[in-house]
């Protein structure tokens, strides 16, 4: 399990990443890991989540971006020390890889400002020996 952590403007976003190997099929390059994000605002003024961005690299460097509206379904408003957790996927064409992104956020008096997911690995133990 790979993990990072980062915090902007006091909001902290915790993430924790593994290979699903039930999911996947190395045989035909399919590599599917899960990640599990904990965003905590630790400030004093209400935040929500609008949208996200995604820069998942392959072991070949190969980049792709990811862009939506919120996260799971879900445009999460957080109020001072609430938190929100989320579990997701990403496909992977390669045994190793790496993800990083943004959070694109609003305060509830309509000021706009981007929250790092800081990069983490996407590893499959198996093919680390």
């Amino acid at each position: 399990m790979t993990s990072s952590t980062a915090t902007t403007r006091n909001i902290r976003v915790d993430v924790r990443a593994a290979l699903l190997p039930d999911r996947s099929n190395p045989t035909d390059n399919e590599w599917f890991f899960a990640y599990e994000i904990t965003i905590q605002n630790l400030g004093a003024d209400t935040v929500q989540l609008i949208s996200r961005e995604w820069q998942i690299s392959n072991a070949a460097g190969s980049v792709e971006i990811v862009r939506g509206p919120g996260v799971v379904g879900h445009q999460p408003t957080l109020k001072p020390r609430e938190g929100f957790q989320y579990t997701s996927g990403c496909p992977l064409d390669s045994a190793f890889g790496s993800m990083k992104g943004t959070y694109h956020m609003v305060t509830a008096d309509g000021e706009r400002f981007d929250v790092e997911i800081a990069e983490f690995a996407l590893v499959d133990p198996a093919a680390v020996n």
